[in-house]
């Protein structure tokens, strides 16, 4: 128990690198069904039922009346900026590049939030920190680019559009991740993620109604396995996975959560062998120890 209240961020990291893993795949093949627009209307409406559904039997209240305008103001632009600008150009990477490759460029995320903390919120990472950050990027590298599945390898033709979007989603997601710090204060994580997905949620919908997309939204909604993939995504995606990501933050510098939530694409190698029958190498082997060493210098305090 004192180990878990210790490092309270840090395995909250942790579970939502588990659950960004699962919310990965899902959307991915959510987004080759039925396009990456509905997909992210979709379990925006679904996440926020879950999360509001949960607020009202652990919290007793529907909606974050608590939470003052100053955090609603950060948590909002937060919430446009992670869940509109990032993810809408991430799932459309998945369609053009494949959640592999996006989740490799997404390992960006980590030292692009350690600069808009250092910026906005004025943090500092210890050299542990640093060293460990660079085994955890070296091991996730190791880990990617000698990944082999056929005809898909990151040495042949990537879509200059896919990795571009997929850089855009690691800025949002970022810049997001920061902002949500700045604005979630002492408000309560699972309240302040109600707070970003309506405005995530908010802000589609009015995409949605200028583009006049809502014919391929109803459309998805027909599409049986779809509408699984997105539901099991936004369980562990804007439901779980972000209300953890925001209990980390909450415990632990922005830096080292984003750092560690960073071994996804590591995390995506045990159920592409168990479910999806595909070979790792020695080197995707060692990457992944790697990857866990640097994870483990975050727990030196």
């Amino acid at each position: 128990m004192e180990f878990i209240n210790s490092y309270t961020g840090e395995l909250a990291a942790l579970a939502t690198a588990v659950f960004w893993t699962v919310t990965a795949l899902a959307f991915e093949s959510a987004s080759l069904k039925v396009g990456s627009m509905s997909v992210n209307v979709i379990r925006l409406f679904i996440g926020l039922s879950l999360l509001t559904l949960f607020n009202i039997i652990a919290r007793g209240s529907f909606f974050p009346f608590e939470v003052s305008g100053y955090n609603w103001l950060w948590l909002v632009l937060s919430g446009l900026i992670g869940f509109v600008f990032g993810d809408y150009f991430l799932f459309h990477s998945y369609t053009l590049i494949g959640s592999r490759f996006s989740m490799l460029i997404m390992t960006l995320v980590p030292p692009i939030t350690a600069f808009f903390s250092w910026f906005i919120l004025k943090e500092k990472l210890s050299i542990l920190n640093y060293i460990g950050m660079c085994l955890t990027f070296s091991g996730i590298a190791m880990a990617i680019f000698n990944r082999s599945n056929g005809s898909e390898k990151f040495t042949l033709k990537l879509s200059p559009k896919g990795i571009l979007f997929a850089f855009f989603g690691a800025l949002g997601q970022a810049l997001g991740l920061v902002l949500s710090k700045l604005g979630m204060g002492n408000s309560d994580p699972f309240a302040a993620t109600q707070v970003r997905l309506v405005a995530g949620l908010a802000g589609f919908l009015i995409i949605v109604t200028v583009l006049r997309r809502w014919s391929g939204v109803f459309s998805a909604l027909s599409n049986r396995s779809g509408v699984r993939a997105i539901s099991i995504g936004s369980f562990f995606g804007p439901f779980l996975g972000v209300s953890f990501s925001l209990i980390s933050i909450k415990y632990t510098a922005a830096g080292i959560a984003s750092t560690i939530m960073a071994i996804v694409p590591v995390l995506i190698i045990p159920p592409a062998v168990i479910l999806f029958r595909q070979k790792v190498t020695l080197w995707e082997v060692a990457g992944a120890v790697v990857s866990v060493a640097g994870v483990a210098l975050f727990f030196v305090k």
